[in-house]
């Protein structure tokens, strides 16, 4: 099977690729920022390897969200 290249793809899967990319970047940048203003204590499991997974991992934004489900601790 002929792999596809990005001039094969119609203009609406182009656009659903580049939204879906730049929806990942916010909300690994933004979950990143929250990691680093936070507080070690306040977060579940430690910092390094959550920003290491946020950062590297390719999850379509489920890391990230992940990191804002999970991740944090809740404020009493």
């Amino acid at each position: 099977m002929a792999r596809r290249r990005w001039r094969d793809l119609s203009e609406g899967q182009r656009r659903l690729i580049v939204l879906g990319a730049a929806v990942e970047a916010v909300l690994k940048i933004a979950a990143l920022v929250d990691l680093r203003r936070r507080p070690a204590t306040a977060v579940r499991g430690r910092k390094w390897i959550w920003g290491t997974v946020i950062a590297l991992a390719n999850s379509v934004g489920l890391v990230p969200i992940g990191y804002f489900l999970f991740g944090r601790r809740k404020p009493f």
